[in-house]
């Protein structure tokens, strides 16, 4: 029986703009996509601030890409990691990224690589502007990401920090909802809901300290989700 050809997918990490903490959960998200064989991590590796990055370098096989501060008030870090992106981009051997940031200015990168038809999965902070959210294929907040994966085991009952699920998530899945096909009960099989509200939105259920679609759904009132039979499939309706 032929192997399955694994996805290859590119890290590029912002050191300067990134917690090195994360480094563990943010490979466990992106193996969802490939095999992570590139990792880069840019900065000016002579700053004290970089020295927890260069504790875990050989740990996580991370290649350090050297960035000199060459004008102040300028970051090399950012032109750096685009070019690199870019050249990696027209050489047909990628087929996915994680940009490791929460800087703005990755933003049009981030746009130029979806228009390509890559994946682009962003890591940072949940303060990280807008619109770098938005462009990517998914913007994970590293901090909810590190506190879900040390809570334990998916199938652990222990109970997790959640973050409050809002207004604005509840109608863009209500809207994902509507949008998919329904039967006569006003069901929804729940994996359409979830990728028709993926291609509105950059969310993902780890901002909010869950692990799988359906356990968020559960634990929203508005909703009301149903296993059949057979292969326990999960199906979605709104109820308000």
């Amino acid at each position: 029986m032929p192997e399955i050809e694994l996805k290859n997918i590119a890290l590029l990490i912002d050191a300067d703009n990134a917690s090195h903490s994360g480094i563990d959960p943010v490979l466990t998200v992106l193996a969802e996509l490939g095999q992570v064989n590139i990792r880069r991590a840019y900065g000016n590796w002579a700053k004290p601030a970089l020295s927890n990055w260069n504790k875990i370098t050989h740990r996580f096989g991370l290649q350090p890409m050297q960035q000199f501060d060459l004008t102040k008030g300028k970051n090399a870090t950012d032109i750096a990691m685009s070019i690199d992106a870019m050249d990696l981009l027209n050489t047909g051997k990628v087929d996915g990224f994680g940009i490791m940031s929460s800087d703005s200015d990755f933003t049009p990168l981030v746009t130029r690589l979806r228009q390509d038809g890559m994946i682009v999965y962003g890591f940072g902070g949940a303060k990280a502007p807008e619109a770098f959210r938005s462009a990517c294929t998914r913007y994970i907040d590293i901090d909810q990401l590190i506190r879900t994966a040390k809570s334990g085991d998916a199938e652990s009952p222990a109970p997790r920090e959640k973050a409050v699920v809002d207004a604005e998530l509840i109608d863009l899945l209500g809207e994902a909802w509507k949008a998919s096909r329904r039967d006569a009960q006003g069901f929804a099989a729940l994996g359409e809901v979830g990728k028709i509200a993926g291609n509105r939105s950059s969310f993902d259920v780890r901002n909010y300290g869950y692990t799988r679609l359906s356990d968020m759904f559960e634990q929203i009132p508005q909703f009301q989700v149903e296993r059949r039979e057979p292969g326990n499939q999960l199906y979605v309706k709104r109820l308000r």
